[in-house]
């Protein structure tokens, strides 16, 4: 079963982050083997650093291993729709701090796969608690 990549790891690579590069590949190439994917988020917030061109965006993530062409589910959407209501609820009670709703479509997406690559894994650990979450 695949890890589900985040969108700032890819960033790390796509920019050659200085910080994060190396390590952001040491943990993709460490996870190729199980398979690696993106949500379909990703793949739209990925969207200006490649300047809105499809083209270079698939050719980046083919030569990365990544399969971007998984579909949204209909669990997806209800995995989401229960999470988004409850950090709604915890949001307003001032127990989190804002988060954009990306990182709840990509964590309910991440939920059906083997888990999520990310450097932000404090952030989505708070919205699903049960998702396998690995830093570089």
């Amino acid at each position: 079963m695949a890890w589900v990549v985040d969108t700032c790891l890819l960033l790390d690579i796509g920019l050659d982050e200085a910080l994060f590069a190396e390590k952001t590949e040491r943990l993709l190439i460490g996870r190729s083997g199980d398979g690696l994917i993106i949500c379909p988020i990703t793949f739209i917030e990925l969207a200006p650093a490649f300047g809105g061109n499809i083209k270079p965006l698939e050719e980046f993530l083919f030569n990365l291993g990544i399969e971007y062409r998984e579909d949204w589910t209909w669990a997806d959407t209800t995995k989401a729709h229960a999470a988004w209501s409850h950090y709604v609820q915890r949001r307003r009670a001032n127990k989190i701090i804002k988060r954009p709703v990306a990182d709840v479509l990509i964590g309910a997406f991440a939920s059906r796969f083997q888990g999520l690559l990310t450097r932000n894994a404090s952030d989505f650990s708070k919205i699903f608690s049960q998702l396998s979450i690995i830093e570089p």
